[in-house]
């Protein structure tokens, strides 16, 4: 070595040998000329995270179980907050009656209840049982029907002669158990007359379907729910849009329902009178529109976030039928647009995972029932909603799930167990559980068994 590069010590060795480890390799140029340096490698440009969220969302949605937990969550939760705005916005009411302040809360309690009973029977029911049931469940609702219009027995409600009372202050509506039948009873005729090939010709494709459905129509209308009648034709157009009705008679079939529904409206001074009220801001005359233009002032007191639970000033004898026909405005005042927005997106979610159920089945019924209940559901929602902003006449149908009425939550939620016996039952949803079951079986027993201070089990 010479005097410019002196030789490293001995104790200095194992100091520069780790030094010479740590330093990245680089490529040498010849003795006395420059270093060469690695070329850096560029940065790959990031993917915006909105691209990523929705990608994440669609595998989450492809999932084979997620239209059955969006069915069961979104179905408990509209029942849990309807109880929260029925016992809020039904108080006032009671203790106009003379009753206690929570008697309307304690009645859909009650009932909700008895419909998540009912709601895990039909998620267990086989499809075998339900269709063997179909015909036993119309026959039946048709009884109900006609005995509403037997004297004595039949009681008016707000005009409306559809209910029976039961006993005491309980009664039912057998206009909410046809609509469950007539899905039920429709999509098992479809599907068995599918299964022989029969739905090409049009008259296999109408009888007895419309004739049966017209003639549950015929018995709700004569006890003047009009609204009821309107959620029944949206069930029957669902039911042959799934069948495959061509374009002709679709449009032949509801031009025909819709000249049935023009002479009803104009030959009734009440329900043109409702007619007259779409878009109201003013009571009018002889306050015609009184309950229109008040649901309006709910909701526009409520702003971005309500005016708090329990504070609404509409249910103070302002607004009629707070609890039922017109909850969501006082949701929209106590909990503002923050709340209606969450009630409208359960809703949507409800009504996207039906379509889904009805789309990935194999099995012709489920498709029927499936796409039935959907419509069913979403139609009642839409004419709720709709009534309560002033887009459509009021048609005094509640709220599914959500509004105040035993007669109205116990058959939803047996449909709702029914869209969840269909979710689970498509096949990859079938595959899941049968891959999850055993490995959560095995870890709870894992977690119930103790362990001896000797080791031994």
């Amino acid at each position: 070595m010479t005097a410019d590069h002196p030789a490293p010590s001995a104790a200095g060795l194992p100091a520069l040998r780790g030094a010479q480890r740590e330093r990245p390799s680089r490529p040498r140029a010849p003795r006395g000329g420059p270093v060469l340096y690695a070329p850096r490698k560029r940065p790959r440009p990031r993917r915006p995270r909105a691209p990523r969220f929705i990608a994440r969302l669609r595998r989450a949605w492809d999932r084979p179980l997620t239209a059955y937990y969006v069915v069961l969550g979104t179905g408990l939760l509209i029942t849990l907050l309807g109880l929260v705005m029925v016992f809020s916005a039904s108080q006032i009411q009671a203790l106009r009656h003379d009753l206690p302040a929570t008697f309307y809360f304690r009645k859909q309690l009650l009932a909700a209840v008895l419909g998540t009973v009912l709601l895990f029977v039909a998620s267990r029911v086989p499809v075998r049982l339900l269709r063997a049931l179909t015909y036993p469940f119309l026959a039946f609702s048709v009884v109900l029907l006609v005995l509403v219009q037997v004297p004595g027995i039949g009681v008016e409600v707000n005009g409306s002669t559809n209910w029976i009372a039961v006993g005491g202050s309980f009664q039912i509506q057998p206009s909410e158990f046809g609509k469950l039948a007539l899905v039920l009873w429709g999509g098992d005729l479809l599907a068995r007359k599918g299964d022989k090939r029969l739905l090409t010709q049009w008259r296999h494709l109408l009888v007895p379907l419309v004739p049966g459905a017209l003639l549950v129509c015929g018995l709700v209308m004569v006890g003047g729910d009009m609204g009821t009648v309107v959620i029944l034709t949206a069930i029957l157009f669902a039911l042959l849009w799934l069948a495959g009705a061509p374009t002709r008679l679709f449009i032949g079939v509801l031009g025909v329902t819709a000249a049935l529904g023009a002479l009803f409206i104009a030959t009734s001074p009440h329900r043109m009178d409702r007619l007259a009220c779409l878009g109201a801001t003013d009571p009018g005359e002889g306050d015609r529109c009184w309950q229109a233009v008040h649901g309006i002032y709910a909701l526009a007191s409520g702003g971005w976030f309500g005016s708090g639970l329990g504070a609404s000033a509409e249910k103070w004898g302002e607004l009629p039928e707070p609890h039922t026909d017109f909850i969501f405005a006082i949701t929209g005042e106590e909990l503002g647009l923050a709340g209606t927005l969450s009630v409208l997106g359960l809703f949507a979610a409800l009504g996207y995972a039906g379509i889904r159920v009805a789309g990935r089945t194999e099995d012709p019924f489920v498709r029927y029932a499936a796409g039935g209940v959907t419509a069913w559901l979403m139609v009642q929602t839409v004419i709720n909603i709709g009534a309560v902003l002033g887009l459509l006449p009021i048609a005094g149908v509640p709220l599914p799930l959500f509004s105040y009425g035993g007669s109205a939550l116990l058959p939803t939620m047996f449909a709702i167990g029914l869209l969840i016996a269909f979710a689970r039952g498509e096949p990859a949803a079938r595959a899941s559980l049968a891959m999850r079951g055993p490995r959560l079986k095995w870890k709870t027993m894992r977690r119930r068994t103790k362990t001896a201070p000797s080791g031994e089990r």
